[in-house]
């Protein structure tokens, strides 16, 4: 009767440990596993722009937050799936998986999230889990051409990337707010999903990614940092890091499909 009733007890407390935040699910601990080599590698902007002409540019050394999340998402996806981690990277990163000027490059995250879950290689999280939407009214770059470089000089650039904007501000996400983070995390977001910050400024949709975290009963960021010039982990929790930030909105949840 003892031995039958310290079994119940295990069963039970495995099941409960299985409901926390940061329980694992397939191809997450992959995931993380991969982002957490990028630990201390400089944050560097810009390292698309290196190009005259847009060519798809692999570079593991230097990472912004967009890049970085883009290369361990490629990576994870070649391993799990075989195939050559650039053929998975560029099609994550062009619509439709095709180069054709700067322009054809997923600039607005709206965009990329709906590639990546059409490609099969993300589902949306948030949206399974939250209720609360916000529409999309996309419209920071072709309002601010002169803060990047293929645009300042292209009128032709900025009207194809004006139409890319109208075409999707007509559509609506999913997010969860904010005031619905906790310093633990949440049940439904795991460790190694991709956490992309929504945000008030004008014009955009998501200013920061990331990848979800936990450390000491924390939900954290793995994430570029701009201001720490390098790949870290968050010293607090993600919901401390709104309190800082305050054109932070909320987030929107990814996870890689194996």
């Amino acid at each position: 009767m003892i031995m039958k009733l310290s079994i119940l007890i295990l069963l039970l407390t495995a099941a409960s440990l299985s409901l926390t935040a940061g329980a694992q699910e397939p191809g997450c601990q992959l995931v993380l596993n991969n982002a957490l080599t990028y630990l201390g590698k400089p944050y560097v902007a810009h390292t698309l722009e290196i190009n005259d002409e847009e060519q798809l540019v692999v570079n593991l050394e230097e990472v912004d937050c967009t890049t970085f999340v883009e290369y361990v998402l490629a990576q994870s996806l070649a391993t799990v799936r075989g195939g050559a981690m650039e053929d998975y990277l560029k099609r994550i990163r062009y619509r439709d998986g095709r180069i054709d000027g700067y322009t054809s490059r997923l600039h607005y995250i709206a965009e990329w999230v709906e590639s990546g879950v059409q490609n099969g290689f993300i589902e949306d999280i948030t949206a399974m889990n939250s209720t609360d939407t916000v529409p999309l009214k996309l419209s920071f770059m072709s309002t601010h051409p002169n803060a990047y470089r293929h645009l300042k000089d292209s009128p032709e650039n900025v009207k194809k990337i004006k139409d890319i904007e109208k075409k999707l501000s007509v559509r609506f996400f999913h997010y969860l707010p904010k005031e619905k983070i906790s310093d633990e995390g949440l049940p439904w977001i795991k460790d190694g999903d991709i956490l992309c910050i929504t945000t008030q400024i004008a014009g955009l949709d998501v200013v920061h990614l990331g990848f979800a975290c936990y450390r000491d009963g924390q939900l954290k960021l793995l994430h570029a940092s701009s201001s720490s010039k390098q790949v870290v982990l968050s010293e607090g929790s993600f919901a401390q890091m709104f309190r800082h930030n305050k054109n932070w909105t909320g987030v929107r949840v990814l996870r890689m499909i194996q």
